[in-house]
C-alpha cells in the first residue's frame, strides 16, 4: 500500500457494526493511528488484528498530524480510527486530514456508524434538513452567540453532551429555543439502546432528578418556518406603515422600492400602503 491516510470508522457499541473494508484495511495498513490505544486494542484483539498502533489525539493532534504526514510521504499507509464513530467529525482527525491535503498525501474515507447519524435517523424528528453542532463551546461567550443563532435554526438540530452536563445544557436549550420536541438517545446500537421522546420542557425536568450514564445525543425539532412568520408579522405590526417605508429608505431603497418591501413584511399590496401613507 502507497503513503495514504484511511478514515476507518468503527462501531459505536455493536461490535458487529465495522464493515469487512475496514477490517481489511486495518490489517494492511502500516500503521493505526488511535484515540486511545487503550480502547482501540480491544477491538483489534476481537477481530484479531496485529497491526502496529500509535496515539494520536486533541493534546498532540498538531505535532504528531506532522510527524504522521512525513511517513506517508515516506511512503507508509496509516489507518485514523477513533474512539468510536468516524474519525474527523467533531475529531482531532480533522488536523490530520487537513495537514495531509496541504502535504499531497492522498485521503480517503471508509464509511461506517456515526452517532450523528444513528440518533437523527431513531428520533422520529424531521431527518430531509439537519444541523450538527457536536458538542457546544465551553466559552461562555461563543456558546451564547451559537444559541442564539440556533433559537432561529428552521432544521433538526443535533448536539452531544456529556452526561455531568446534560441537566444544565437541557436548561440551556430550553430557555434559548423554547419548548420543541427532543429525543434523548443513548447507548446506541447496545443491548440497552434508549431513545427518549419527548419535550425540552419534560427532558430538563427528567434530568434535573435523574443522574444519566455515558455520553448523549439530542436531536432536536428545529423552529417551524410558520412560527419565525407570526414573529417576524408581529414586529412588523409594532411599526408604523410610515415607520416601516422609512426603516428600507435608509437602508438606501428608493420610495417605490420601499414601499413594495414593506408591502411585503405586512403581507399586503403596495396599493394598501400607498394608502397608508396618504392618510
Amino acid at each position: 500500500m502507497a503513503g495514504q491516510l484511511y478514515l476507518c470508522a468503527t462501531p459505536i457499541g455493536n461490535l458487529e457494526d465495522i464493515t469487512l473494508r475496514v477490517l481489511r484495511i486495518l490489517k494492511e495498513a502500516d500503521l493505526i493511528a488511535a484515540e486511545d490505544t487503550r480502547n482501540t486494542v480491544k477491538l483489534l484483539n476481537h477481530f484479531g488484528i496485529r497491526t502496529p498502533m500509535t496515539s494520536y489525539h486533541e493534546h498532540n493532534k498538531v505535532e504528531k498530524a506532522r510527524e504522521l504526514t512525513e511517513r506517508m510521504l515516506g511512503g507508509i499507509s496509516v489507518a485514523l480510527v477513533t474512539d468510536a464513530g468516524t474519525p474527523a467529525i467533531s475529531d482531532p482527525g480533522e488536523e490530520l486530514v487537513r495537514q495531509c491535503y496541504e502535504a499531497g498525501v492522498p485521503v480517503t474515507s471508509l464509511p461506517g456508524p456515526a452517532a450523528c447519524v444513528t440518533a437523527l435517523t431513531v428520533s422520529g424528528l424531521p431527518t430531509r434538513r439537519f444541523c450538527f453542532e457536536a458538542f457546544l463551546p465551553s466559552d461562555k461567550k461563543e456558546r451564547k452567540s451559537v444559541l442564539a443563532e440556533l433559537e432561529q435554526e428552521t432544521r433538526t438540530i443535533i448536539v452531544y453532551e456529556a452526561p455531568h452536563h446534560l441537566a444544565a445544557t437541557l436548561e440551556e436549550l430550553y430557555e434559548h429555543l423554547g419548548d420543541r420536541r427532543i429525543s434523548v438517545c443513548k447507548e446506541l446500537t447496545k443491548a440497552f439502546e434508549q431513545v427518549f421522546r419527548t419535550t425540552l420542557s419534560e427532558a430538563a425536568a427528567r434530568f434535573r432528578e435523574e443522574t444519566p450514564r455515558g455520553e448523549q445525543v439530542l436531536v432536536i425539532e428545529g423552529k417551524s418556518r410558520e412560527q419565525i412568520r407570526k414573529e417576524q408579522s408581529a414586529a412588523w405590526e409594532s411599526l408604523s406603515v410610515e415607520e416601516h417605508v422609512r426603516l428600507y429608505e435608509e437602508q438606501g431603497m428608493d420610495r417605490k422600492e420601499a414601499m413594495r418591501m414593506a408591502a411585503r413584511d405586512r403581507g399586503v399590496s403596495r396599493r394598501d400602503v400607498y394608502q397608508a401613507l396618504l392618510r
